[in-house]
């Protein structure tokens, strides 16, 4: 019964009356200054999610922050009493992992990784905002149970066994949240959310949801160290926003999404988290969170994870609605009775006309176990780089189709060339579906 209920939630948010008439926001004004009631309908603004005082540019994923000055893809609708947008973004691909099959783990697959995402919100009274957000993946539909090849990749399990080599896919409902605001004065907010699923005060903003991030169809090898909690099922965060401070703390479910992609997993709340955002100017956002995550992994059910997480992002618009987005992140996961492992990240895309020109390199240290080896626990260096193109090959109805493609190479230890081979490649092209540049 929960379950249809909750479909049933989900299917009258996407068919809100407002759907049947709403208006596209052309030349659309930031101001938050103005009240909502004085302004006509097509002059309404949208704010952040969790603020009537910030701009929705600083919205991340969950209620984590970006830079003011992020570039923000999609298509923005209202009622009356209600302003939506909508996100997104299709790869249609092929991807080889291990070109040349220098190893045994690699693969390649034609696919279609994705993701849907609508939010809504609208004031309560003079100082109140709610807010919801429905995320849709389709990816077991196109992905299959166990997901995409992706060298070195770890987290999850499919038919009893790890997800080693594989980007295990998402849920199709990704996430189902609601929030609520009150600004005591300008500057400062209180706010609450759950989520079902819902992302905790965890780690940086997720890989998808981040600029510098968005072109590239892989999810990074390091998501199990940052933002491997974005979807979790029974998530209640607090926080207190104090002008560009936020403290907020969050109990959740550590145990991630099980083999069922298509079902609503048992929320537990016996993990926490707590996460300190500042955003010094419009163009930084940086946090440092930490949390304690019981029992994440199935086929682990007596290991706990402690995991400690730091990032700064930046955003830099250029002329001509040109940008510049880099991410840099550190993530530690710590077991009880094992070696800390670490993980570093740093990605860029610079966005000109048509052309989307990005990188990402990584460090992460695998275990025996995260990669699902005999012997004792042992901790691997591995470094991957890539680097991709893409070109905006048409521009209709607010939406863009580009064409990409890109490249990795692996340096991995010695003691891994039998399996890997020694510096494997890999490769993909891609069409990417995805909205327009929302512009100020």
């Amino acid at each position: 019964m929960k379950y249809l209920f909750l479909w049933c939630i989900c299917v009258v948010c996407l068919l809100h009356p407002a759907f049947a008439q709403h208006e596209h926001h052309k030349g659309m004004k930031m101001d938050t200054a103005r009240s909502p009631e004085k302004m006509g309908p097509m002059q309404m603004p949208m704010n952040h999610a969790f603020s009537l005082n910030l701009p929705m540019n600083r919205n991340g994923s969950g209620t984590s922050w970006l830079p003011d000055a992020s570039p923000m893809y999609g298509y923005m609708f209202h009622s009356r009493k209600w302003m939506y947008m909508v996100h997104g973004n299709l790869f249609l691909r092929y991807t080889y992992q291990d070109i040349g099959r220098k190893g045994v783990r690699g693969g390649d697959k034609f696919d279609a990784p994705n993701w849907f995402m609508l939010m809504a919100q609208r004031k309560v009274g003079r100082r109140g905002l709610f807010h919801y957000e429905v995320m849709l993946s389709f990816d077991r539909l196109t992905e299959g149970g166990a997901g995409y090849p992706l060298l070195f990749q770890s987290g999850e399990s499919w038919k009893g066994q790890p997800l080693v080599d594989r980007q295990h896919p998402h849920d199709l409902f990704s996430g189902l949240s609601v929030g609520y605001t009150y600004a005591l004065s300008k500057n400062t907010d209180i706010y609450a959310s759950f989520g079902y699923p819902g992302e905790p005060a965890l780690g940086s903003v997720a890989f998808m949801h981040r600029p510098s991030a968005m072109n590239n169809p892989d999810a990074p090898i390091s998501h199990h160290w940052n933002d491997g909690t974005h979807i979790t099922f029974g998530v209640a965060t607090l926080g207190v926003r104090l002008h560009d401070f936020k403290l907020e703390g969050s109990v959740f479910t550590g145990r991630e999404p099980d083999e069922n992609r298509y079902n609503f997993d048992r929320m537990r709340f016996d993990s926490w988290s707590g996460r300190l955002s500042y955003n010094p100017s419009r163009n930084w956002a940086l946090q440092v969170s930490h949390g304690h995550i019981k029992s994440p992994e199935l086929l682990h059910p007596g290991e706990d994870v402690n995991r400690t997480t730091a990032s700064a992002v930046f955003s830099q618009p250029l002329q001509h609605n040109n940008h510049l987005n880099i991410t840099g992140l550190w993530g530690l996961n710590k077991n009880k009775d094992h070696t800390g492992e670490n993980a570093l990240l740093l990605e860029g895309a610079l966005n000109v006309k048509r052309v989307a020109v990005y990188t990402r390199y990584e460090w992460v240290q695998k275990s025996t176990e995260e990669l699902d080896l005999p012997g004792t626990d042992n901790l691997f260096g591995v470094h991957a780089v890539t680097g991709g193109i893409s070109y905006d090959l048409l521009r209709a109805m607010h939406t863009r189709l580009a064409i990409g493609v890109q490249g990795s190479v692996y340096f991995n230890e010695k003691a891994l060339h039998s399996l890997y081979g020694k510096n494997p490649l890999a490769g993909e092209v891609y069409l990417r579906l995805y909205p327009d540049l929302m512009k100020p």
